[in-house]
Parts: C-alpha cells; sequence; structure tokens
C-alpha cells in the first residue's frame, strides 16, 4: 500500500507549532491517556503481535529476534509506565539560560525550545513507537514514526492508541503518525521531505544507519557503532578493574555500551591479564589477544591471536580483544585510531591521568572507574532515551529530552538603539 508521505511531512508541520506551545500539562495529560490506552487495549495489542510473531516463525528469524518482537502483558505495562516516566520529567520547552546583563542594561540569554518535526526511523523493537513518541511529545516535537515491516501490526495497533491519547486531550492529533505500510519506498519518501522534516533518528543495526545517512536530504542523530574501550591504566585498583571489565564485557553483550576492547597498561599485565582472562574465559568469553597478552596468560586458558581488523570490530557477542600498551600516551593513541566516540573508561587511582584521560580522549562519555555500560540515558538521569548520538553536532551521548531541543538567543530590552 502506497502512503503519501509528503502530505503526513505537511500535517506534522502544521501540528508542530501548536504542540510546541502546549503547556506541560497538556503534554503530561496526553502521555497519560496513552498510557492507560496501551493498557486497556492490551488485548488487541497482543492480538495483533501474534500476527508478526506468527510472520517472523514463518520467516525463520532468530529467536532472539523473536522475543524482542514479543509483546506480553508484561511488557505492554511496561510500556505503559514508560510513558508515565516520561510524563513525570521536567519539561525543557521555554527554560531560559545563561541570561546575563550587558553594559546598555539589555540582558542576554538563551531559551530552549522544540526541533520541530522529527522522524523515527526503527527495527524490531515495538516498543520504540511508544517510547519515541512519548520523548518526542514531551519535547514538543511532531514525530513521524517508521517502524520494521516484522513488527508491522504491533507498530500501528500502538500508534492507534498514541493517536486516541492525543486526541482526548486536544493536542493535534497529527503530532504522531506512523507510517503505516511495509513499502521500503516509504522510507526514501521520508528522507527527502526536508522541507518539512527537521532531523532524522535512526534506530536499529549499522545497516539500517548506513543507509539512513546515505540517502538522507535532512540531518541524522546517529550511531553506526559502539567500539567501546576499558584502560587498566598501571595505578588502577586490579580488583576493581576485574570487575568493571567483567561487567563491561560480559554483564550483556549485543549492545552498544558493551566493552569490545581491553587496554592494560604494561607495568600491571602481569598481575591483572592471568586472572582476567581466566574469568573472562570461564564466563564464556571468547579473547582476542596481542602476542604480549598470549605470553603472560596460562597456555590452557584459550585465545586467538587478534587481527589488524579485531581492533576496528563491533563484536555485540561474548568477544574481547585484548592489549597491552606501554603508557597512558599509547592508549589515547590506540582509542583515537579505534573508537567509534561511543565510550570510553579509565581505571586508576591517579586522579592527574583520570583528568588527561577526560580531557584528550574524544568520545561521546568518557567515565573514570565505571562499566561501560552505564553510557545509557537511564542510568545518567535523563529518565528515557532516544538513542545514544557519536555526532558532534547537535546533541552527543545519550538522547533524552534536552537532546530534542535546540537553544535559540533572546534579548530583553527596554528600549535600547544600537549607537
Amino acid at each position: 500500500m502506497k502512503v503519501d508521505v509528503m502530505a503526513m511531512a505537511q500535517r506534522a508541520r502544521r501540528a508542530a507549532r501548536p504542540l510546541s506551545m502546549a503547556d506541560e500539562d497538556s503534554k503530561n495529560r496526553a502521555l497519560l491517556a496513552m498510557a492507560d490506552l496501551l493498557v486497556q487495549n492490551t488485548t488487541q495489542l497482543q492480538q495483533e503481535n501474534a500476527l508478526d510473531l506468527q510472520a517472523a516463525t514463518a520467516k525463520g528469524l532468530s529467536p532472539a529476534m523473536i522475543d524482542r518482537l514479543r509483546l506480553d502483558a508484561g511488557r505492554i505495562a511496561a510500556m505503559a509506565e514508560g510513558l508515565r516516566q516520561v510524563a513525570a520529567l521536567p519539561d525543557p520547552v521555554g527554560e531560559i539560560t545563561n541570561l546575563k546583563p550587558r553594559p546598555n542594561g539589555m540582558r542576554v540569554g538563551r531559551m530552549r525550545m522544540p526541533l520541530g518535526v522529527v522522524g523515527v526511523i526503527y527495527e524490531s523493537r515495538p516498543n520504540v513507537t511508544a517510547d519515541a513518541a512519548a520523548l518526542c511529545v514531551k519535547s514538543g516535537n511532531a514525530v513521524i514514526l517508521r517502524g520494521g515491516s516484522e513488527a508491522y501490526h504491533s507498530n500501528r495497533a500502538i500508534a492507534a492508541c498514541l493517536s486516541q491519547g492525543l486526541l482526548a486531550t486536544g493536542l493535534p492529533v497529527d503530532a504522531v503518525q506512523y507510517i503505516d505500510t511495509t513499502d521500503r519506498s516509504a522510507v526514501g519518501d521520508l528522507l527527502r521531505c526536508d522541507k518539512w522534516v527537521d532531523v532524522i533518528i535512526p534506530r536499529g543495526g549499522k545497516d539500517l544507519i548506513a543507509c539512513v545517512m546515505a540517502d538522507s536530504h535532512i540531518p541524522v542523530i546517529k550511531h553506526l557503532d559502539g567500539i567501546c574501550h576499558t584502560y587498566v591504566d598501571r595505578y588502577a585498583d586490579l580488583e576493581m578493574a576485574l570487575a568493571l571489565t567483567l561487567n563491561g564485557k560480559m554483564q550483556r553483550t549485543g549492545v552498544c555500551n558493551t566493552t569490545e576492547t581491553l587496554l592494560v597498561h604494561q607495568a600491571v599485565a602481569a598481575a591483572f591479564l592471568p586472572k582476567a582472562c581466566q574469568q573472562l574465559a570461564a564466563a564464556g568469553c571468547e579473547l582476542r589477544v596481542c602476542p604480549r597478552t598470549r605470553a603472560l596468560v596460562p597456555a590452557e586458558i584459550p585465545m586467538v591471536e587478534a587481527t589488524p581488523e579485531d581492533w576496528d570490530t563491533e563484536y555485540l557477542a561474548a568477544i574481547l580483544s585484548i592489549r597491552v600498551v606501554d603508557s597512558l600516551e599509547e592508549a589515547i593513541d590506540h582509542i583515537e585510531a579505534h573508537s567509534s566516540r561511543h565510550t570510553e573508561t579509565i581505571v586508576t587511582q591517579d586522579y592527574a591521568r583520570a583528568l588527561r584521560f577526560l580531557r584528550e580522549v574524544d568520545s561521546a562519555s568518557v567515565m573514570v572507574n565505571a562499566s561501560t555500560r552505564f553510557s545509557d540515558g537511564f542510568e545518567f538521569g535523563l529518565g528515557a532515551e532516544m538513542g545514544i548520538s557519536t555526532d558532534k553536532l547537535h546533541v552527543r551521548g545519550p538522547v533524552g529530552l534536552e537532546g530534542l531541543t535546540i537553544q535559540k538567543y533572546i534579548v530583553l530590552g527596554d528600549g535600547q538603539l544600537r549607537q
């Protein structure tokens, strides 16, 4: 079925202005109504979800993919709770900051405002439909949603609940629209709506994001890879370093903030690596290592020699590349050469070296004595997140409500004239 995406974008643009002016209470009431409607329609949502699950099984999708698609009553309740949590977050729209007086008596500051119209292109998880819509509505942005074909029936049923929530509370119903088709040409149509859509946010695998980047006429907020590093410094607490390494790699392997490369200072490598590698291997982690690491670790611990490609690979699996470095400088140089600019952490008890790492490493999130797994909007106190941006304009790191806004300059005067 062909959908007129351009007409949708035009309607979203018209809806964006009244939504941007809506007060916080109105937006919160809409989100709470959406949450209630999701719960009230649990049976219908599960019936629509069953169609997606049947199709996924017939196509031979993996059990992990099918699990991502599944909407049971608990997951629907959790999706509704996510909407309520967004409603409870502070509204960033209209916030005035840095209001400073000028010598002539004017005051100059900045006011936070919505981006306008956001296009979200995503795969697999149906809950993204509700999460993305909630964040956009709370931040005053109209949103056009395009989910993956594997969750088509689930997404359109969720989107119908969201539209009803807007309608019931008087906000413009076109502020949340779902592209109701599995036709892939609709994605290309959306990416060419640069006259009406202000930003595109892709959520999904590397292939999807690369395709969006290549084809979009609209600015894109994205990250391609999560090649994250944990560096164990010569002044590290080695027990802490062991715990952070295991957590960073093995707590959850298939996500973008998982540690993919472990760097260890040569001064502590002999003391740290045998125990670390033994515990990683016992946990089921495949180790791809430099020759210096292999020489320090007992032969009975299985390892393979790392290839040059390993340093540039996001495994998203129980695989870890390990390298011994001679200095902090070499660790930072390795990160500069191979990181995807997502998240890096240093384990050290030396304040000056920690500060240098924070200052010199150019990634969206840089940490001291903390697991890379904390690189997450919820863990950073942002509530929900739209994704994690490795861009430098206009938002970097977890994209929450503030990341879906932009600042404009405001001037408060009382008749000043420029001389």
